[in-house]
């Protein structure tokens, strides 16, 4: 699923907001969200799970091209968890089409 899929299935639950409106709202998230990643803020959604920023070290890499040796500064990466609900979700429909 990607964003325009996102809206139109909102569109279409919601029929008292537009196309327009469901865009500037999940648009409206989508900044808020990272923003507070940036500010270095956890964010957790019940059920569905957290996103944080974690810390990458710097390393000696290799440039798998040439096989270079290069450096790799260190750096700041996005980290999602998934929360017990979703991994629940997930695998009880694993299993149903498992035994189907």
């Amino acid at each position: 699923m990607n964003k325009s899929d996102l809206v139109e299935t909102i569109t279409e639950e919601l029929k008292t907001l537009s196309k327009k409106e469901v865009d500037l709202i999940i648009d409206t998230i989508f900044e808020q969200m990272m923003h507070s990643l940036k500010e270095g803020d956890r964010i957790e959604i019940r059920g569905f799970g957290s996103f944080e920023i974690r810390s990458r070290d710097s390393r000696e890499g290799r440039n798998p091209k040439t096989g270079e040796t290069v450096f790799v500064r260190s750096r700041k990466v996005p980290f999602f968890k998934a929360g017990k609900e979703l991994k629940h979700r997930i695998n009880e429909s694993i299993e149903t089409s498992a035994s189907a």
